[in-house]
């Protein structure tokens, strides 16, 4: 069911107000267009950080993810081992910087003005991402989002980077365990809360909410959304530069190539 994004406001409108609703939302493919990690890897390029064999690895590492032979937890750590022994707080800055240069005009319009419709009804609005905190972080202060489920890095007690992501990885059945705690502890009612999301593994996810809203869905997603007649939001890429699945990450890993190979 096909839903445009005045509809799903004023559905908000109408619904329940108080924190006890939740407001779920993740980041890539559904706050903004494309992923955040993306931008962050380019500047690794551009300041010349990263070696090819970096590019290589990273990209190699996303195709066999979009082919469905390699883990989403093994991809995050594999990239997570090229930041090894450096400086959490140095990588934050980083990432407020690539927020403000290349991640704001890459926020939907459409999302951000659902997120204020949950905001001005009292709604406990969450972030919940597989991203990074470098990458979610800096989005969700932007929208005023106080609340961050996502990833993050290991560090050692000196604030450095060890190359691996404190378990258990937030993805798929385990982002939707994360919701699920997050709403016991702070008394949030599943059955009236909503959640926005893109991917095929938040489906999981949307099948515990009482109010799924699938953004842009993957294809698994768009059919269980046909399936129960859920409200589905088809927003255009605000700057017309996202590329879907394996040819986005195909392009991406030519472009980086191409840099490191003419410096």
């Amino acid at each position: 069911m096909a839903a445009a994004p005045r509809d799903l406001i004023a559905d908000v409108a109408r619904a329940a107000p108080g924190a006890r609703v939740g407001a779920f939302f993740d980041l890539d493919g559904t706050l903004v267009a494309g992923f955040t990690a993306t931008a962050h890897a380019g500047d690794r390029i551009r300041r010349r950080q990263a070696r090819a064999g970096e590019v290589l690895g990273v990209v190699e590492a996303a195709v066999r993810y979009r082919l469905g032979r390699m883990e989403f937890e093994r991809l995050l750590v594999r990239a997570a081992g090229y930041l090894r022994g450096e400086s959490l707080r140095e990588l934050d800055g980083v990432g407020a910087r690539l927020f403000a240069d290349h991640i704001t005009a890459r926020i939907y319009p459409h999302m951000h003005e659902i997120v204020r419709a949950h905001q001005q009804r009292g709604h406990t609005v969450v972030m919940s991402s597989s991203a990074l905190t470098i990458h979610a972080e800096p989005v969700a202060r932007f929208l005023g989002i106080a609340e961050v489920l996502c990833n993050r890095f290991e560090v050692d007690d000196r604030g450095i980077l060890t190359g691996d992501i404190v378990k258990p990885v937030v993805w798929g059945a385990q982002k939707a365990a994360t919701v699920q705690r997050f709403c016991s502890s702070n008394d949030i009612d599943l059955g009236q809360s909503y959640f926005y999301a893109d991917g095929d593994e938040d489906a999981a996810l949307m099948s515990l909410v009482g109010r799924p809203r699938p953004v842009n869905p993957r294809p698994r997603l768009a059919a269980l959304a046909a399936e129960h007649d859920w409200p589905v939001l088809r927003i255009a890429d605000p700057v017309r530069t996202t590329r879907r699945s394996l040819r986005h990450a195909a392009g991406f890993g030519v472009a980086l190539l191409r840099a490191c190979t003419t410096r």
